[in-house]
């Protein structure tokens, strides 16, 4: 998981606001219960209350206490249903008190005495115990027996263990809420991206060779629809733009050919005859090896402009690119012999490749000769294949002036020479390893340079072929 990607922030975006929410939630059902129970006990507590006025309020003038208190048992019965009930006459005298509740709540004997003055209007307050906070409501009231302060109470244990049992409830559902919110928003937002990761599937596919390739538009009618329309009309232009540049670089290429075969073969003609001076000769002949120079590149372009319409892949078979390289070295050997270089076939492990033969030859051609050209008298140039994790490897070695690090990065650009001077000397236009870059990529090949560091060691290109399935 890319904690940078898109798909990773919004998720936790979602998250922040889903436990937010969930929080502010949580609280509001929290703190919205404990007012709703603590009001139906207020309530509670009041209509008992008044269910004592209503006794006190029909009692005769002359009644007992014990008639009071019998009454107030029979009506209530306070223990029975653990409530807290004491009667006060004025000016202090206690007419009666309800005994221990059944459940063990509270203790009546803790509540302390009532303290003048006497609210004629019912007032609640809660009452610290030892075993537990009681609710209690009280109201003074005036009889034909006198002025009486009726307390009534419930225990608020139950209120506050069932807050205690939403509080736990909340504490283990919110954390597992928020992680399957945040699991399914995550999933959710994979979802919404994944028209995205098609379309960067489907755009680094593109090439230069294949530009009729088009993104999948996402039929959402949003900008992202509108982003893969946008995006598909710029690949047609840039197929129109791409396709214009080749064609002019075919046609160029072609219509320079015939002109320099004919002015080369006007030159040859001066040069043979009888009567051309020989000062002319030597001009003529510096003039013919720029005529050379030209169709070496008019050629290379010609042929590069041919791979990148696909020509390579016309007719494609199981070539067997070690014994293909082995020929290929026995037949530049004497090239080889003539600059005083070695070349060495080394250890050559047998591998099969699909494509075209002539232009994998080719590859080889031009990476042999290229080493050979920078290699010094009496340095040696080693060709080598092995099989790696499914794949074909050849490599070209040589003893040469190396490359540059700075050059690097460019040696396969078109056109590119790392030493101009010795480029000429050599006849190198620049085209060469463009040339082998595009038959590796036509052929699913990649191609890499590595500088050796180890004294007499100049460079090696490695070619990593995908190995052809046996048929």
């Amino acid at each position: 998981m890319n904690p940078r990607s898109l798909a990773f922030r919004l998720a936790v975006w979602y998250a922040l606001l889903l436990s937010a929410t969930f929080a502010i939630v949580g609280f509001g059902t929290f703190y919205g219960l404990g007012q709703y129970l603590r009001s139906n006990l207020r309530d509670s507590v009041q209509r008992r209350s008044q269910q004592v006025e209503q006794l006190l309020q029909q009692a005769p003038a002359d009644i007992a206490e014990a008639s009071i208190a019998d009454a107030i048992n029979t009506r209530l019965a306070p223990e029975y249903n653990s409530r807290y009930v004491r009667i006060t006459r004025a000016p202090a005298t206690t007419v009666y008190r309800s005994g221990a509740p059944a459940d063990r709540s509270f203790d009546p004997t803790e509540i302390a005495p009532p303290v003048p003055p006497w609210p004629d209007k019912h007032e609640a307050r809660t009452v610290l115990s030892a075993r537990g906070d009681l609710l209690i409501t009280s109201v003074a009231i005036t009889t034909a027996s006198g002025r009486y302060l009726i307390e009534l109470g419930y225990s608020l244990l139950p209120l506050e263990a069932a807050e205690r049992r939403l509080l736990g409830l909340l504490a283990v559902m919110l954390p597992a809420l928020v992680v399957c919110a945040t699991a399914g928003g995550y999933l959710l937002v994979q979802r919404a991206l994944r028209p995205v990761d098609q379309m960067s599937d489907t755009a680094r596919q593109i090439s230069i060779q294949d530009l009729e390739a088009r993104l999948p538009v996402v039929p959402t009618g949003d900008a992202l629809h509108r982003l893969s329309i946008s995006l598909n009309h710029m690949l047609a232009r840039l197929r129109d733009s791409v396709s214009t540049s080749r064609r002019f670089l075919a046609d160029a290429s072609h219509e320079l050919r015939t002109p320099l075969t004919i002015v080369k073969g006007e030159l040859q003609q001066i040069v043979a005859s009888d009567d051309c001076p020989e000062e002319l000769v030597e001009r003529i002949g510096s003039v013919l090896e720029e005529v050379a120079r030209l169709e070496n590149l008019v050629s290379g372009l010609l042929m590069l402009s041919r791979l990148d319409t696909g020509d390579a892949q016309r007719e494609w078979v199981d070539v067997d690119l070690t014994e293909l390289a082995s020929a290929t070295a026995d037949q530049m050997r004497l090239i080889a012999e003539d600059r005083d270089v070695q070349l060495r076939a080394g250890e050559l492990v047998p591998f099969s490749v699909r494509g075209d033969r002539g232009r994998l030859k080719q590859v080889i051609v031009n990476l042999l000769d290229n080493a050979i050209k920078f290699t010094p008298p009496g340095g040696v140039v080693s060709l080598h294949s092995q099989l790696r994790e499914g794949y074909g490897i050849l490599e070209v070695r040589d003893t040469g002036v190396g490359i540059p690090e700075s050059a690097l990065p460019h040696i396969f650009d078109r056109f590119y020479r790392v030493d101009e001077a010795r480029s000429r000397e050599v006849g190198g236009a620049g085209l060469g390893l463009s040339i082998v870059r595009a038959i590796c990529s036509a052929h699913g090949a990649h191609i890499e340079v590595d500088v050796l560091r180890a004294p007499g060691h100049g460079s090696c290109f490695r070619v990593k072929f995908p190995v052809a399935a046996h048929r």
